[in-house]
């Protein structure tokens, strides 16, 4: 077996990890979402817990991978190196933002819900998919 067969096959494993993470934590449930975000009036804390218990296995993950000289199927890391706030970064995340709020729903869990092939998942699918090429278009590819 190939490095890039190894690299396609532990890309896999893990997307179906974290899609069974997000299954079980009921991050694919756009009512439990918005519960979440509405601080002001029925407030559901419960997802709080599940973002904590992600940050405790992923800041030691990190450090502890890290040290590796290069990962398990690939010559090398792929870090972001970029540093500054642009007005279009702080743009996307605000509309990321008013549209998790909105819709209760963000890319992972959007992918992970099309398996239950509810029309309101696939619709909301295909919009995202419309906004992020329509972005890649408008930003001239650059994004």
């Amino acid at each position: 077996m190939n490095s890039s067969t190894k690299e396609l096959l532990a890309s896999l494993a893990a997307g179906i990890v974290f899609g069974l993470g997000l299954v079980v934590s009921q991050m694919v449930n756009p009512a439990k979402i918005v519960g979440f975000l509405d601080v002001t009036g029925k407030w559901d804390p419960t997802l709080l817990f599940v973002m904590g218990g992600a940050l405790a296995v992923t800041i030691p993950g990190f450090r502890w991978i890290l040290r590796r000289p290069h990962p398990l199927f690939a010559g090398g890391f792929s870090l972001p190196t970029g540093t500054d706030l642009d007005p279009q970064l702080i743009g996307g995340a605000a509309l990321f933002g008013v549209g998790w709020g909105l819709a209760g729903l963000c890319p992972g869990p959007a992918v992970t819900a099309l398996v239950t092939l509810a029309l309101p998942f696939a619709v909301f699918f295909v919009a995202m998919l419309a906004c992020a090429f329509a972005c890649d278009r408008w930003a001239g590819g650059k994004s």
